[in-house]
């Protein structure tokens, strides 16, 4: 039992979350919850955990409720009561095909497939990379360029200052200005579980990768693969390798870089979204590239030659997903009205 007297306390509630989520973590999104930033809501007998933001009238979710898997659904359920009460609507980002599945049987549930995420089993990577010459070549233009992956402990990575350079400059690439929710920059502000594997090239920190655990997976998320000013190319697949063979000799069984948006390789089982809604999504994959780059992003990732896509959606509770939907999950991201950010976006593309 959790002690009351924690709730209204963000540290010791984050504490309690990062809790169940070692124990029940499944979701690919369920570590992140513990990034500064969220919300908690907890089942009354504090078995379950939902992290969430608040955006307009909507308590977006990240990812899915974290629990016993029997008790998932009952605290799906009443997170979206809770909510309720306060006059708020429930959206799920990042949920996937079991949950949706689930939920829908009870409950009017549209479901929007978002994308997919590509996944490996570790242990065969070694394997996959002996058998795919592009990979190897990769992997070698950055070796040849001197460069050596090594682990850094995720406490010290936090405070060390070539990876804060290696942020800085990668963040002044971005096309969109810094986001918040489930893509904050600076996810080593809770380095606790997290892995980081460090790219060194002379001696000096010029890319970086953190892995964040998936513990009922027995897996791990790349989370972030950051490459400063001075990184050759070549330096995120040398990354990649290294953390594949590290966590399989671990015991790592699954591993993805997470949600790859509007993938088309993705498999989902869908409904037909709205004809404005499919009409938006078009447009911000045709159109969207000036602020990022959809299609580039799912072609790296297919030519690490991933074993699946596993289709991850976006889970409101309405007949069809509406427009309302994507204006407050893009208020989650953005961390402030759409077109504010958009604003925003604009003015960073001009400068």
């Amino acid at each position: 039992m959790i002690a009351s007297a924690c709730f209204g306390d963000v540290t010791c509630e984050r504490e309690l979350a990062g809790a169940l989520v070692g124990r029940y973590g499944w979701n690919t999104l369920a570590c992140q919850i513990v990034n500064p930033g969220l919300r908690y809501w907890f089942t009354p007998d504090r078995s379950a955990v939902v992290g969430f933001v608040e955006a307009g009238s909507a308590w977006v979710a990240a990812g899915e409720p974290v629990g016993p898997p029997a008790h998932v659904v009952a605290a799906a359920e009443a997170f979206a009561a809770a909510a309720a009460r306060r006059r708020r609507r429930v959206i799920y980002f990042g949920a996937q095909a079991s949950l949706a599945e689930r939920l829908g049987a009870s409950l009017p549930l549209a479901r929007l497939a978002i994308g997919a995420q590509p996944v490996w089993d570790p242990r065969d990577w070694p394997p996959l990379v002996a058998r795919t010459a592009s990979l190897r070549a990769q992997i070698g233009r950055a070796r040849n360029k001197g460069v050596v992956v090594a682990p850094l402990p995720a406490e010290r990575a936090a405070q060390h200052p070539e990876v804060r350079q290696c942020l800085t400059a990668w963040l002044a690439t971005r096309g969109l200005p810094p986001m918040s929710f489930l893509v904050t920059p600076d996810v080593l502000a809770a380095p606790a579980g997290r892995r980081v594997f460090v790219a060194c090239r002379e001696g000096v920190i010029v890319a970086y990768l953190v892995a964040t655990p998936v513990p009922a997976r027995q897996g791990w998320l790349v989370e972030q693969i950051v490459r400063g000013q001075h990184a050759p190319n070549g330096v995120s697949e040398l990354l990649i390798d290294a953390a594949m063979r590290a966590l399989a000799a671990e015991g790592a069984r699954w591993l993805t870089l997470g949600l790859t948006p509007l993938a088309q390789v993705s498999g989902a089982h869908a409904p037909e979204p709205p004809p404005a809604v499919r009409l938006l999504l078009g447009l911000l994959r045709a159109w969207g590239g000036r602020f990022y780059n959809f299609a580039g992003l799912e072609a790296f990732r297919a030519r690490l030659h991933p074993q699946a896509w596993e289709p991850v959606y976006l889970l409101s509770y309405e007949s069809r997903t509406s427009l309302a939907t994507l204006y407050a999950v893009a208020g989650a991201f953005g961390g402030v009205a759409p077109p504010l950010f958009v604003g925003r976006a604009l003015l960073r593309a001009l400068r």
